[in-house]
Parts: structure tokens; sequence; C-alpha cells
């Protein structure tokens, strides 16, 4: 049995991988707060897109960027490729699954649970197929309710955080909600990695696959420049109570007699 460190460079893994998390889960809130409001059929979708896409994005780099930490005794780790890029696919479109479910569907509570169910899966699905990407000299178990109670507290988590964020709709409420969900997506990765045990048989066989500096690492970062861009774009964009209060003024200056 190989012994598993799922922080080998200390806190900087975990605090790294739960700061992606947040604003991943604050731009996605944030995206979808602002098609719920768009004028336009074609601005909702728009909108809709770039929340999947920041979600789907977040989730990913938060996983990738916590199993930079993850390494086991008596064996070298590698990434199967098109499984890692696979796993980011599902994120993106899972999570688009449910933020589409929000935009579209006209009764609330049964569209914040799908998108709270769609997202919550969409977690796990990303966090297990990114597991099966990994390479070793060895083979990986799972202990099933451990695996269970991963995929409920993403689902559960991802739900009340979506519903604070489209409930209330202040600032201050996305914020509390982007760091609900971004706990979320944390906390169900550290207990699916719980769940995980290894028994590792040593080979002089090389392992199939890239090391997380050659692959990983690099498409974590440039994920990562993704998101803090797409950050930059959204708090430059007005939101509809600012929209509506410029209409306002420049019709109050347009009016006869205004000074």
């Amino acid at each position: 049995m190989g012994h598993l460190d799922h922080a080998a460079y200390g806190w900087l893994t975990p605090v790294l991988s739960y700061a992606m998390a947040c604003i991943g889960a604050a731009l996605g809130l944030r995206c979808t707060v602002q098609a719920l409001a768009a004028p336009t059929a074609r601005s909702r979708r728009n909108w809709l897109l770039t929340a999947a896409s920041a979600t789907g994005t977040g989730i990913w780099t938060m996983h990738f960027i916590a199993m930079l930490g993850f390494s086991v005794s008596g064996t070298e780790i590698r990434y199967d490729i098109p499984r890692t890029v696979l796993s980011l696919v599902v994120a993106m479109a899972v999570a688009g699954a449910g933020v589409f479910a929000l935009g579209h569907l006209r009764a609330r509570g049964p569209a914040l649970l799908v998108a709270g169910l769609a997202t919550g899966l969409g977690v796990a699905a990303m966090h297990y197929i990114g597991m099966s990407a990994v390479r070793l000299h060895g083979s990986i178990a799972y202990d099933l309710p451990a695996v269970a109670l991963s995929v409920l507290i993403a689902v559960a988590t991802a739900t009340a955080a979506l519903w604070a964020a489209l409930t209330i709709r202040s600032p201050l409420a996305v914020t509390l909600a982007a760091l609900v969900m971004g706990a979320a997506v944390t906390s169900m990765h550290y207990t699916g990695m719980a769940a995980v045990s290894v028994s590792v048989m040593p080979s002089p066989e090389a392992l199939a696959g890239a090391t997380a500096t050659q692959f990983v690492f690099p498409l974590t970062v440039g994920l990562g420049s993704y998101l803090f861009l797409t950050s930059a774009f959204v708090a430059l964009t007005p939101t509809a109570a600012e929209r509506a209060a410029t209409v306002s003024a420049q019709r109050l200056t347009r009016a006869p007699g205004a000074v």
C-alpha cells in the first residue's frame, strides 16, 4: 500500500485551489445573474455561455491545482492527456446545462433543483474522470461510502450557493455564494481523495502520459489567466440596475426644461 500525500507542497496547493474555485464560481454566478436580466435572447445566451465556461474552468483548475500536490510513495505519477482534456470538457458541458436550466426554465424552483443537481454532478464527474487519467505503478481503489458522500456534498452545496446568489442578488450575496460554492468544490475534491487507496506495484517500465509539469501545470496557468481576464471584463460590465440608472438619467437630461 503506497503512502498518499495530498498536500506535498504544504498549504500552497489547497489554498490556491480554493481561490481558483471561488473565482470561477463568482464569475459563473455573476454572469448567470447578468443573463437573467439581459434585455435580449442573444445577450442572455452569451452571458450563459460565459457563465458555463467560467464555472467549468474554475472547477477544473481547482482540481488539478490540488492534484499538483498529490503524490504516492514508491511510484511516479503521469496523466493521460485525452482523459484530462475530457474532464475539462465535461466540467464545462455540465456547468452549461446547469446555468442554461436557470436561464430558460420558467419555474424557478425546479430550475434551481436541476441546476444544482447538474452542477454538483458535473463537479463529481469532472473529478472522477480526472482521477481516471492518473497513471502510476499500481492500482487505485475507492471507498464507495466516501465517494457517495463527496457527490452529496457537491450537489447540496452547489444548490445552496445558486439559491443564495439568485434569491438575494446583491454583490455581497454573490460573494458569499461564491465562497460557499468554492468550498463545495474543494471539500468535494478532498472528500473524494480521502476515498482513494493505492496498491503500489513497482515496475521498471516507463509510465505512459505526461507529468504534471509537462501538461497539467501549463494548462492550469492558461485557464487561470482566462479566469482573470474574464473577471476584468465582467467587473467593467454594468449591471442591470446600473444600466437602468443610466437610461433614467439620460431621459431626465433630454426631458423638456432640463438644465
